[in-house]
Order: structure tokens, then C-alpha cells, then sequence
């Protein structure tokens, strides 16, 4: 197939774009930088610069295109967590889940694109129901006030996505990303990595916020398979042991050669940073991946973070 990737120069794109090319997938990948366009090329995908809050940029770079599929993997989350600083750190990333959504899919209905996947965040699944939530599970309709407007933009996406009835619509719930070109990596410049290997990151109050976790090439296979064979809906991809933050931090402290996180309590976080990291840290719910591996015959390489610490950040 054809497949027309927005977004394909961040973090899952450098994994997802040479497992479609190997599968026999033509790929046009889009970003924003021209010089990202050489690293996209040598992937093997047609690099195309765009503006994917430009309504005009979108549709016509759509429009050449002429997929069948549209993968939206748009983000700005690169750099360190700002944690004093949430609304803004993440406002981009807002207005690419919202305004940006938006313009892909009038270009996708436009071009008759048959097919829609769309990245969205198993972290802030409804804060009620157990440890652990599938599918049916809604995102969380009472999220702090400093995180609304980004729980805000993952439900629009969501709804967006799923709501359309001139072709397939997939939203991918993925869990915390992790592994080379990620945050948390034995790379050099990975961001999260070096604020452990700080002890910047912290284990908040008493960690029993519960995280899913995938390491990047499970979840760019992952969206190989909904790209091929996915129905409408929406599938969580995440590796087979949800764990509290309390668990699985001191071992990835440990996996990276880092000192043991330290630990601070969430009146403090609270008041320097605001409920929402406090709500990540302390009261999270993890996800269930079983729907995906059912219906679509995924599996992941990686399927507990225990061994994908020790094998697979480099």
C-alpha cells in the first residue's frame, strides 16, 4: 500500500518507516525541518515537508500523495519534561492532536483515503475501575485542571478518529515509550535517561501510579499490524506487565548504571509542578494489550520491561 505518515520524523518513525518499507509499503513521511528530510530518505520513505497546522499544507501535500493509508504520529514532545511548566510544554502537542487531526482527516476524506491510525496516550485512562483498563475503558473525564486541556485533545482525537464513517478510523492507546530514539535509552542526548541518571526524576509520594510500557519497536510493529489488517476502533498497545511506578523506576535506574530515584512527597510536587504529575505518578492505570494481540495476531518482542530494560535500550 501506499501509506502517508505525518509525523514520521519523531520518535516511532524511525521504526515504523523501515518495517513498512520491508513489508513491500510505499512511504511518503512527512516533517517539519528540511533537514530531517536526508534521514527520512536514507529509511526509505519520500520525505515532504509540512506545516500540519496549515489546513492548505496538509491537503495539498495529501493530495500528492494519493495514499491509502494516513498514519498520524504528529507530536512535539521532544527536550526534557518540564514539569513546572506542563500547560506549556505541552501545548503544541495539544494543537497537533486537535487542529491538527482535523486538517489530516479533511484531507484524508478529500483524497479518499481509506484508512485513518492515529496515535493517542494510554496514560490517562478514566481513574477508576482497578489497576488495569481495556478498551472499553473511556480517558479520564476529570483530569486535574492543569492537565485539562491535554486530556481535552486526546479525547477529540480519539472521537474524531473513531467517528468517521467514509473509512476506517484507528486510535492507538500506546503506553510509555522507550528504547533507542526515545527518551529512555543507553543513548547519548536521551532526555529522560540523563534526568534519572540525575535523580530529576523522582518517585512521587508513594508511587502507585500504574504504567504501561512498550518498547518502541514493539509499538511501531504494533501499528504495522493496525495499518494492515486493523478494524475501526481502538486498540491499546503496551507490553504484558503493567507495574507502579514504585516498581519499575529503581529498575530502570538500575538498568542505565543510575543511582536509586529519590523520593519526594506529592504536597511538595503538588505545589512546585501541579496535580497532574502528582495524578501520573500516584494514581495512573495501566492497560490490557490483549484486544490487539486477539484480533490482530500481535505480540510483542519485548513483553515485560524487565528484560526490555536490560536488552533493548541500545
Amino acid at each position: 500500500m501506499k501509506i502517508f505518515i505525518a509525523g514520521a520524523s519523531g520518535a516511532i518513525g524511525g521504526h515504523l518507516v523501515p518495517q513498512l518499507v520491508a513489508r513491500g509499503h510505499e512511504v511518503v513521511g512527512t516533517t517539519r525541518s528540511a533537514a530531517k528530510t536526508a534521514a527520512l530518505r536514507a529509511l526509505g520513505a519520500e520525505p515532504v515537508i509540512v506545516d500540519a497546522l496549515d489546513p492548505d499544507s496538509v491537503a495539498d501535500a495529501v493530495a500528492r500523495a494519493e495514499p491509502e493509508v494516513i498514519v498520524h504520529q504528529l507530536t512535539a514532545l521532544s527536550g526534557p519534561p518540564d514539569f513546572r511548566h506542563v500547560k506549556r510544554m505541552a501545548e503544541a502537542t495539544d494543537r497537533l492532536r486537535t487542529e491538527g487531526t482535523d486538517h489530516l482527516l479533511a484531507a484524508a476524506r478529500a483524497a479518499g483515503v481509506g484508512r485513518f491510525v492515529a496515535q493517542s496516550n494510554a496514560m490517562w485512562m478514566e481513574r477508576s475501575g482497578g489497576p488495569v483498563a481495556d478498551e472499553d475503558g473511556r480517558i479520564e473525564p476529570n483530569p486535574p485542571a492543569d492537565i485539562a486541556r491535554s486530556v481535552a485533545a486526546l479525547r477529540h482525537l480519539e472521537e474524531a478518529v473513531t467517528g468517521i464513517t467514509w473509512g476506517d478510523g484507528i486510535a492507538l492507546r500506546y503506553g510509555g515509550f522507550y528504547g533507542p530514539g526515545t527518551g529512555i535509552s543507553a543513548e547519548p542526548g536521551a532526555v529522560m535517561t540523563e534526568q534519572i541518571g540525575r535523580r530529576k526524576f523522582p518517585i512521587v509520594g508513594g508511587g502507585g501510579g500504574v504504567w504501561s510500557l512498550v518498547h518502541i519497536t514493539d509499538a511501531a510493529s504494533a501499528t504495522v499490524a493496525a495499518i494492515e489488517r486493523g478494524k475501526p476502533g481502538i486498540y491499546h498497545v503496551a507490553d504484558d506487565e503493567p507495574a507502579s511506578v514504585r516498581d519499575w523506576l529503581p529498575e530502570l535506574a538500575r538498568a542505565l548504571g543510575a543511582k536509586p530515584p529519590r523520593r519526594v512527597p506529592a504536597p511538595l510536587v503538588r505545589l512546585l509542578a501541579g496535580k497532574g504529575p502528582v495524578d501520573l505518578m500516584t494514581r495512573a492505570r495501566g492497560v490490557s494489550s490483549e484486544k490487539i494481540k486477539r484480533e490482530l495476531g500481535w505480540a510483542p518482542r519485548h513483553p515485560t520491561w524487565r528484560t526490555g530494560f536490560t536488552e533493548g535500550l541500545r
